[in-house]
């Protein structure tokens, strides 16, 4: 009978899509016989064994917030892992995500019932990531809804739920809720599973001017205004007005210390001077205020004062 590769190795995603990868390996390695140096096969055998691995280092976990926690992890150390490949098979990357996060959805699922409202709202995040990444944008919104409903303000699950907001074509509600996700807390977002093509180009545009680990999620915020992504406004409550004034003291103190990290200052600072400026905009103050901004971002950072007034 002749063999057909393409045939067989469907069998195999069709096994990876369903979450089973012991099987999908025990399956590929007998095809080995027939086509040893077939890339396809390869490259898929590469996905399954670590997969593999992947889930016998979850079996590990007793507790189950550890095991879900470590889910996420073991999909980003997967993704660091495969993309070091020169050839990449897409029908196995497709089926592994699919699988992949079907499994874990599982045990999100199940513990959307936490009492405590942290952890609820974590696990209601994590489920939506779980939707998401398996295409289904509509549901893993309302997941995301669920779980700023549950905890409000939290930067991880509004950056999460903008996503989907872009995901789904609705760019405009998306632009808002990045912004307000990075003005809230850069450090909490997770750039890793954040998909829609305008975060991702806004990520790679930040790159390019040379930041990358913690940092660029600071500057990320800075080149969303100066790019004109993060281009709707909104105004700020008397409270929100407050507690921006005091930030803003606060780190103009902090950054007078020649021991302070000027890496996450001065874009934590930048950011927060570009929404005392919009609020002085919409709320039609004097513009000598907003003249004082804007000479304290031109000695902050001279080339993001011309590329912002211009």
């Amino acid at each position: 009978m002749e063999f057909n590769i393409e045939s067989e190795l469907q069998k195999v995603l069709v096994l990876l899509e369903q979450g089973k990868p012991e099987e999908a390996q025990k399956y590929i390695s007998g095809l080995f016989e027939f086509a040893i140096d077939c890339e396809e096969i390869v490259y898929t055998n590469k996905c399954c064994t670590y997969w593999v691995d992947s889930l016998r280092r979850l079996r590990e976990f007793e507790d189950p917030f550890e095991r879900c926690d470590s889910f996420l992890t073991e999909w980003k150390n997967y993704q660091k892992f495969i993309s070091k490949e020169e050839f990449v098979y897409e029908p196995a990357v497709y089926s592994v995500q699919k699988g992949f996060f079907t499994n874990a959805l599982k045990y999100f699922s199940g513990m959307l019932e936490e009492k405590d409202s942290i952890q609820r709202s974590e696990m209601y995040r994590k489920t939506g990531i779980c939707y998401k990444k398996l295409g289904n944008y509509e549901t893993a919104r309302d997941y995301l809804i669920e779980a700023n409903n549950i905890c409000p303000n939290n930067a991880a699950v509004i950056a999460e739920l903008a996503d989907c907001y872009c995901l789904c074509g609705e760019d405009k509600i998306g632009k808002v809720l990045f912004r307000e996700a990075f003005f809230l807390d850069p450090a909490l977002i997770d750039l890793d599973f954040l998909d829609s093509e305008l975060i991702k180009a806004l990520i790679q545009r930040t790159k390019e001017k040379g930041f990358s680990g913690k940092v660029l999620h600071y500057w990320i915020p800075v080149y969303g205004v100066l790019l004109g992504i993060f281009n709707i406004k909104r105004d700020l409550n008397s409270q929100e007005v407050a507690r921006l004034k005091k930030n803003i003291y606060a780190m103009e103190n902090e950054y007078k210390d020649p021991s302070c990290n000027e890496e996450i200052i001065i874009p934590k600072l930048l950011n927060s001077y570009f929404w005392q400026i919009d609020h002085y905009n919409l709320t039609h103050e004097p513009v000598m205020k907003i003249n004082e901004i804007l000479l304290k971002i031109k000695i902050l950072d001279s080339s993001i004062y011309e590329a912002y007034i211009r």
